[in-house]
């Protein structure tokens, strides 16, 4: 494990010798307040020499989370796994929704174990370190209460525990993803072991590289604040704006599934025979849990029941309708009608597009994220995907990957406070906004695509590791006599409809 996360790091540094310089204390004042990341506020008060102010745990913020946290459970189980039963045909309904429930399952345990140590808590730049291993320590002994996560605010806390629970759902979710890549030919045992190698060496390094600092009350003197950023992920020292995982869930996700479409291979009559959805209905329904449950992972990324969810809140809300629309004219130009299908895809095209941007840009912003994400989504999945050559069984990377670096760039556009951005944080110790004139839109797009290249890149790598690691041990594809006859069936032994 070591020597993977040391050859991962080497390739990165090789590939941007200069992207360490940009760590500075300057590019990480000019991030936005809102980036969804926490530090045990133990930690953070511990690395300061400068007394912090006394934690305070915010009812209403802690019950916001929590609300937060079921919304996101609900648009993975049972949303994503609606939508992507709907896709497939009725002879694999089943397999997707058992990988979409287990998988999800499976990366909750792990992340107990021991992912959300590695994640959020102090390394290096690239990985955490083992000291909330099974979440000890979560319960403060000395203090007999809880321990309390910084929030974006200085001394505004929620408890830990809320905090470990609601970036679970991330990770699960984001695995959960991948498997539509490669749906209707991949064993059930493979997509476990995949999704625990890849969870462990691609979702922990980049959610810590992108989410990982010493939260706001760190920064309590000049003095110590350049410390302090050297302390963050290494994305997050660049100062990349990532409000709710454009990066860390949908880019890491999408190129993992990519990968995966390749290495599986195409299915057993791809191009010969129609896969056609055998359920669309049900495809709108996950589609419409989706779109609900996001608000949690968009708003409830703010860590606090304040504005700045307000503002993620309504985001998402404009930007998917917006790409719906985009995406039905689309359509309607390209193949002369608008399908349920397109509409649905779009929604999720609009959903992942604003996912990093949500808190970060205004609402004509958000607006402007939607339109473009619903035409660019429907081009992935159409002449994007024709250049690829890759059976992605359910349009992964044309729908998230697209739209998520879509999403990742137009951030740095839209953020700035001359196209309606909020004022963003320019200097946590003194709590100084970002005035519009020092916003520099070329500074923060270069900044967002270095974000976009190490995910894309660290991915890649991890992923055609995983796969081969997988293939060598249990073997990926079911025989082409189970694939024929159905997942369900072959790797279940049930059916979801009765003839």
């Amino acid at each position: 494990m070591k020597q993977l996360f040391a050859a991962l790091a080497l390739g990165l540094s090789l590939l941007a010798p200069a992207w360490a310089q940009d760590a500075a204390a300057s590019a990480v004042d000019a991030a936005s307040a809102v980036v969804a990341t926490a530090a045990p506020a133990a930690e953070a008060a511990s690395a300061a020499p400068a007394a912090a102010p006394a934690p305070q745990i915010n009812k209403g913020d802690t019950a916001w989370m929590m609300v937060a946290t079921l919304l996101v459970i609900l648009m993975t189980v049972p949303g994503l796994a609606l939508f992507y039963g709907g896709l497939v045909r009725a002879k694999n309904m089943l397999s997707v929704l058992m990988q979409v429930m287990v998988t999800f399952s499976l990366i909750v345990v792990l992340w107990v174990l021991y992912g959300y140590s590695l994640a959020f808590t102090e390394g290096n730049a690239y990985i955490g370190g083992f000291d909330r291993v099974m979440l000890k320590g979560i319960w403060d002994n000395v203090a007999g209460t809880f321990a309390p996560a910084a929030t974006f605010s200085k001394g505004v806390y929620i408890p830990e525990i809320v905090f470990a629970a609601f970036q679970a759902t991330f990770a699960g979710i984001t695995c959960c993803l991948i498997v539509g890549a490669f749906a209707e030919r991949i064993k059930f045992s493979a997509v476990l072991a995949f999704c625990a190698i890849w969870f462990t060496f691609s979702y922990l390094p980049i959610a810590h590289m992108v989410w990982f600092w010493m939260g706001p009350d760190a920064y309590s003197s000049a003095e110590v604040a350049a410390e302090m950023t050297s302390k963050a992920g290494l994305i997050w020292q660049h100062g990349a704006l990532d409000f709710a995982g454009g990066t860390v869930v949908h880019i890491n996700a999408a190129v993992a599934g990519l990968v995966g479409a390749y290495m599986v291979g195409k299915r057993v009559g791809y191009g010969k025979e129609a896969f056609t959805p055998h359920s669309l209905p049900l495809t709108m329904t996950g589609a419409a849990l989706l779109w609900v449950g996001w608000f949690g992972f968009n708003a409830g990324s703010a860590l606090e029941a304040n504005g700045f969810a307000a503002l993620a809140f309504i985001n998402t809300f404009v930007a998917t309708a917006a790409a719906v629309l985009a995406w039905s004219v689309g359509e309607a130009l390209h193949r002369g009608k608008a399908s349920m299908l397109g509409a649905a895809s779009g929604a999720v095209a609009g959903l992942v597009a604003i996912t990093p941007a949500a808190g970060n840009v205004g609402v004509g912003g958000a607006l402007i994220i939607g339109l473009i994400a619903g035409f660019a989504c429907l081009w992935g999945v159409t002449g994007l995907k024709k250049m690829l050559k890759a059976d992605d069984s359910l349009d992964v990377f044309g729908v998230h990957g697209v739209g998520g670096i879509i999403g990742a760039l137009l951030t740095g556009v839209f953020a700035s406070p001359n196209l309606g951005g909020p004022s963003l944080m320019g200097d946590w110790v003194t709590a100084t906004m970002v005035t519009p004139e020092a916003y520099s839109i070329g500074s923060q797009l270069w900044i967002q695509t270095k974000g976009v290249l190490i995910t894309i890149a660290w991915s890649a790598v991890v992923s055609v590791v995983a796969f081969k690691l997988v293939d060598w041990t249990i073997g990926l594809r079911v025989t082409e006599e189970e694939e024929r006859e159905g997942l369900d069936i072959a790797s279940h032994g049930e059916t979801a409809y009765s003839k």
